[in-house]
């Protein structure tokens, strides 16, 4: 016998359609529907709601047919787990790497990512951050339209292929974090509302409509999303969750769905024995996520810094349009570094309003640096790299800053090679409608900024989808070489060197000249000298001997303690006794 639950308050009747019949179900008090039958493993089961449907359950745990097959459960007690006693390395000192399986390699798939975990491990990457997998429209796509949060991806191998990557990833040494969605669902096979009030008519989000976390029968559209984050970490082995756009979660509660997270979350790790993370993107500029719910926070552990992309991106680019307005100074890059945000309640031209708040005691390692991560790139018309929009000079001293910064320094696949290879918006929506529909919408997005439409590249279109997958063939070309080499080298030293791995930003200090565009960072005994400009620098140093430990370009010996940096060159330093 097994017992059929589901919460559906909404549906005055709920029957159970299970091979091939459909049986009643009782109703509880609390809106849970129940029935006890024999059933074998195999077999599939969805739910009638007053006639309609069958529909796949909201907490279904494996999608073989996709958003609107039927559901099958899965025992997650079979599966022969090989990492007993793993525990991951702490953020402090974590090289992350960001990758979407669809696009990572050849296969597509979750046992095609396992044949590169070598390559990761020995590019010094600590934690691997794998874009969401739930359920999604299609075979391919970017996976921010998940609708079944329990079930991973089936084109991408299902449960048991996500539990042989997790699993192999720990026993190369490698942490794995899952991007989660709670702040929305996708448009196609989204059926929770037929259920039960999971969607709030009070609030409003970009993608779709805002989730029910504080408004009647809440209760339980909490527990639906806890439970999804416990099941991660806890059946899947993961290592934490990055939490997508945090600011899209409106919750007025006096305990927040986020806090309740940060709660329930560190509960589990202590049953665990192991250390799990909640990393929170966000653009509100507001550290109060980070803090212990004892002093008004979320009590999460980290979160992404998108003012420190910015500040390096317009200075490095030139560009200045839409929101990077508000950048494009090495004093915004100075700023970044030392208080994290550049936005700490000054005046934002783009947003028209003062914006942000100071992130207090908080160390630069509870923030995520980066030069790339998947929407910098593929919210572009075309999802340039920053390769192609910079030399590689340049990108160069991009990747110095990222991993000689205070923050947990993270790349995005292929970055690290200068991968020529774009990341695209994709999707594979089976409806025509729909399908048209996210195509048009695409091509007047931009069309309203000045692009040819007919330029943008059809997200439906499978060639979109090949165009961004990675050609691995390319570390093995000169000038891939060279950059994958340079990363190398970078990550080795972040990782030698323990000033590079302490997060305390009032040991910073930063000395720059706009006008001559040159950039000194001091930290501890590590300086790093950059030259932005078109003509050869002499640029002063602290007194003392200064040790090289790398360069992106020649660099004469030092006279009296300056250093000769030609254009587009970064250099660093250790200053000795």
């Amino acid at each position: 016998m097994r017992a059929f639950r589901v919460w559906a308050p909404v549906p005055k009747k709920v029957e159970l359609q299970l091979a091939g019949q459909r049986l009643p179900m009782t109703a509880g008090d609390d809106g849970w529907w129940t029935a006890e039958v024999f059933r074998h493993e195999e077999d599939s089961y969805g739910f009638f709601l007053d006639d309609a449907g069958p529909f796949p359950d909201p907490r279904s745990a494996w999608q073989p047919d996709g958003i609107h097959g039927l559901s099958r459960a899965v025992d997650h007690n079979s599966f022969r787990w090989t990492d007993a006693g793993w525990k991951a390395p702490p953020l402090a000192i974590a090289v992350i790497y960001e990758l979407h399986v669809g696009t990572f390699t050849p296969e597509g798939t979750f046992d095609g990512a396992i044949a590169k975990l070598d390559y990761l491990a020995g590019l010094g990457v600590t934690h691997v951050e794998i874009m969401p997998v739930a359920e999604f429209s299609g075979a391919r796509g970017w996976g921010y339209d998940g609708v079944d949060l329990f079930a991973p991806h089936q084109a991408y191998g299902g449960p048991e292929g996500l539990k042989r990557l997790v699993d192999a990833c720990h026993a190369r040494g490698l942490a794995v974090l899952l991007d989660v969605v709670y702040n929305h669902l996708g448009p196609t096979g989204n059926y929770l509302d037929k259920f039960g009030p999971y969607f709030s008519p009070r609030y409003s989000v970009t993608w779709g409509a805002a989730i029910n976390f504080d408004g009647p029968d809440s209760d339980d559209v909490r527990r639906f999303y806890c439970d999804n984050a416990l099941m991660w970490l806890r059946d899947y082995h993961f290592d934490g969750l990055r939490l997508d756009a945090v600011h899209a979660i409106f919750d007025h509660s006096a305990e927040s769905f986020l806090e309740q997270l940060g709660r329930e979350v560190g509960q589990l790790a202590g049953q665990l024995g192991r250390p799990l993370v909640l990393i929170a993107e966000s653009d509100l500029n507001d550290p109060r996520g980070l803090l212990p719910a004892a002093h008004g926070g979320f009590g999460l552990d980290a979160q992404w810094s998108d003012d420190f992309h910015h500040a390096l991106h317009t200075v490095l680019t030139g560009e200045k349009n839409g929101y990077y307005e508000d950048f494009g100074t090495l004093a915004d890059i100075c700023h970044a570094l030392r208080d994290v945000f550049v936005y700490t309640g000054r005046y934002s031209k783009h947003r028209r309003r003062r914006h942000g708040r100071p992130p207090g005691i908080l160390g630069g390692e509870r923030f995520l640096g980066y030069l790339q991560n998947h929407d910098q790139i593929g919210n572009r018309a075309w999802g340039e790299r920053s390769g192609h929009l910079m030399s590689a000079g340049r990108a160069k001293i991009g990747a110095a800053l990222v991993f000689t910064a205070p923050f947990i320094p993270m790349l995005f696949q292929g970055e690290e090679w200068a991968a020529s290879t774009p990341f695209q918006y994709f999707t594979d929506h089976q409806e025509p409608e729909l399908g048209r529909a996210v195509s048009e919408g695409r091509r007047r997005e931009f069309a309203a900024f000045g692009w040819d439409p007919e330029t943008i590249p059809d997200p439906q279109a499978r060639e979109t989808f090949e165009r961004s997958k990675l050609n691995w063939s390319e570390i093995e070309q000169a000038t891939h070489a060279e950059m994958l080499e340079w990363h190398r080298q970078l990550i080795r030293l972040r990782q030698s060197e323990p000033e590079l791995a302490d997060g305390r930003r009032d040991a910073i200090q930063t000395h720059y000249n706009e006008a001559e565009r040159w950039l000194v960072i001091e930290r501890g005994s590590i300086t790093v000298a950059v030259n932005l400009s078109v003509q050869p620098k002499r640029v002063a140093l602290r007194t003392g001997t200064q040790q090289l430990l790398l360069a992106s370009g020649p660099v004469d010996p030092l006279i009296a303690n300056e250093v000769a940096l030609p254009p587009d060159t970064v250099a660093i330093f250790k200053l000795g006794n």
